[in-house]
Parts: structure tokens; sequence; C-alpha cells
């Protein structure tokens, strides 16, 4: 089973633990950045969406046509543009990265952050909308011919787009969610489903859940599961471990803390699910630790992974085994990190799943030589009691 690792595409060097030193949008620290997950072993990045930010689309167009062969994880919004216009902007995009886009539906999982764009539906109806929201680019990047759509949330007549996805038949889709309507949503619709770092015994029951809705959507297959952690690595565990304590203690006292940011507590079952997990204790299994989300009220992708480049190498390894085909990882020194985890984590990674690979092609090519040892045994079995029975019969 092929692995993948996803990276953050941020646009200034700002992070959880300290403020950013240039503008919202530093265009050579951006480059610097995509470049350095490039060069590093990374397969795609993010780019993320927040009310204020700079605009993910524009920023992954600048990306693409600078750094050659890293992939592009769009991160969009239903409630920000129309689909007939959005799926026109993908269509684009994947013609300026030569195909290199994936689409990332937010739902969105607080309501004040919505309602910063005028959105003022409640999340279950949000869900929905996004669901009809992706069938609809799904058919415009696919469709040749005009055609009309009446639902819940939009209706038009008689479209159809003059640009199409260089990806045949189109781009990924990928989606995240941790409630009943979300697991329906993208269960439903998503290549890719995206979860956040969770103990395995928890991640296992939400990969169960996202399968057990694709069955329910009719689907003969169903999504790839990513699985998104903050990494602390360092050459000893015991300096991954002062490292770690030392980044806690820049959060809880950090102004770019984002749960100091107005909303209130979470309103989203993902981070509800990561604040009863620290809740329960601050580490689980092999590497999982959760102070980090407890300090930042679970703000997104938010329990770290501890430990030297074997260790988190392993415990990475641990969620591959459930399943988990796309690891993201994003340090707390965005761009220093980017560049130690490329280096002594992921080639770590891969060189396992490609021993595992390849041992399991040895045992599935010793199995069919088996086989055919046994088929042929009950073939000449077979020719010799013809051979017997003609004797008899003379």
């Amino acid at each position: 089973m092929p692995v993948e690792f996803l990276g953050i595409g941020g646009t200034n060097d700002g992070s959880e633990t300290s403020p950013r030193s240039g503008p919202s949008f530093d265009k050579q620290y951006t480059l610097r950045l995509a470049r350095a997950h490039q060069e590093h072993g990374w397969d795609r990045v993010l780019f993320a969406y927040g009310s204020g930010s700079p605009d993910p689309a524009q920023v992954a167009a600048y990306v693409a046509g600078r750094v050659e062969g890293l992939g592009i994880l769009l991160a969009h919004r239903p409630n920000v543009s129309y689909p007939t216009y959005a799926l026109k902007t993908f269509a684009t995009l994947d013609q300026i990265s030569d195909g290199r886009l994936t689409v990332h539906f937010i739902t969105g999982g607080n309501d004040h952050e919505q309602g910063r764009e005028g959105d003022v539906l409640a999340k279950d109806e949000r869900y929905a909308r996004t669901r009809e929201y992706i069938r609809i680019v799904k058919k415009g990047w696919t469709s040749r011919e005009p055609f009309d759509h009446e639902g819940a949330h939009y209706s038009f007549r008689d479209f159809v787009s003059d640009v199409f996805p260089v990806q045949r038949p189109r781009p990924q889709v990928s989606f995240g969610g941790s409630s009943p309507a979300a697991y329906a949503a993208g269960g439903a619709e998503a290549d890719v489903y995206c979860l956040w770092g969770e103990p395995l015994a928890e991640t296992a029951q939400q990969i169960a859940s996202v399968k057990e809705a694709a069955r329910a959507a009719g689907r003969a297959d169903a999504p790839r599961i990513q699985v998104a952690f903050r990494p602390i690595i360092a050459p000893t565990e015991e300096l991954a471990w002062e490292k770690a304590h030392r980044i806690l203690g820049e959060l809880r006292h950090s102004r770019a803390n984002p749960r100091r940011r107005p909303g209130g507590p979470p309103q989203n079952a993902g981070s509800l699910r990561l604040l009863e997990v620290a809740a329960r204790g601050e580490r689980h299994d092999r590497a999982l630790w959760t102070p980090t989300a407890a300090a930042t009220g679970a703000a997104g992708n938010s329990t770290a992974l501890v430990g030297t480049p074997e260790t988190v190498a392993q415990a990475l390894l641990d969620y591959y085994d459930l399943g988990v085909e796309i690891l993201s990882a994003r340090g707390y020194a965005i761009l220093e990190d980017a560049v130690d985890f490329g280096r002594h984590v992921i080639p770590l990674v891969r060189a396992e799943v490609a021993r595992r690979d390849a041992a399991r092609a040895d045992a599935a090519r010793a199995d069919a030589a088996r086989e055919g040892v046994a088929r042929e045994g009950v073939a000449r079995s077979g020719r010799g009691d013809d051979v017997r029975a003609g004797h008899g019969a003379a």
C-alpha cells in the first residue's frame, strides 16, 4: 500500500508559538517553504483557508508556476462562492499545475468563523450543502454537455464549463469531519477522508465509521484515509521531550495562540474528541502527546508525536498499519521542521513501507507458485487416473 506525506503551504513564518515577522502573504517565504517540501520528500502541501487569510487558490497558483513536481491540496469553503464558479477556478488551477491539484472541501466547524463571511447555516445543514456542492463540482469537471441542477442549496440551468482539469476523469476530492453528518457526506463523496491524530483505537473506530458511511451510500470502494499530527523530533528521546515541554510553554503564553481568538469553546466534533482524549491522559500509544491540543483548545491539527525520528516513524507506521495512506505533518517552526521531518522521518517510513510491500509481493509470488504446483499435481493425478481407467477397459 503506498504512503504519501502532506505538509503545509504557509504564506508567512508565523505559528501558534510565534507571531509572523512580515506580511500575511510573504511571497519569498511562501516559495522557500514550498521548495523545502519539494526538496525533502514531501508529496504535496496544503494551502489552508481562513476568513481573513490570503486567498489560497491564488497562492497555490503562484507556487504551482514556480515549484515543479509538488502536489497541491487546496482548501475551499463552499459558502464563499457558487459551485459553477469554483469548479472553473479548480480546473484552471489544475491546468496551471499540470494536474497536481486535490481540492479539500471545508464544511466549517465554528459558527463565529463561518459568520465572518455571511454563513448562517447550522452545522448539519452545512454538511448537506457541502455534499450537494461536491456533486456539482464533480459533474462540472466531467460533463461536456450543458446540464441543469435543482437542489436544496443551488439551482441553475444549462451550465457547461469551457475549462477542464488535466486529470482524468477529475482531480481528487478531500474531506474531513468527525460527526455523523460528516461521515455521511464524506463517506459518500470523498476520495480522501481526513482525520486529526487520535489514539490508534479511536482512529480505527473513525475509519470504520467512514467505511460504513461509504457502504451506506452505495459505494463499492471507500475513501483513502489521511491523519494529521504535529511532530516534535530531536536526536534523543530526552531532547525530544525537552523540546516538547518548551513548545508547550510557548503555546500557553503565546499571543498567537488560537485559543484566544473570538468564538468561544470549540463546536466541532473533531476538536471535542481531541479535548476528550487530552482529558484522559497526556500520553497515548507509542508517541502521541495531547497537551498541545489542550493548550490550543484543539484548534485544528494539534496533537503531537514526540520522540526521535525512529520513534516518530514507528508511530506513523502504527497508523499505516490501520490503513492510513496519507500522513499529514506540520511542526511549530514551520520551515525548519519541514526540512528536519523530510530529512529524518520520511525516509524511514518510506523504506519500511517499501520493505513490507516487497515482502508481501514475495509472499504473493510464493503462494502463486505453490498453488501452481498444487494444480499441476492435481492435473497429473487426473491424467494418471484416465490412463489407468483406459487400461482397465481394455
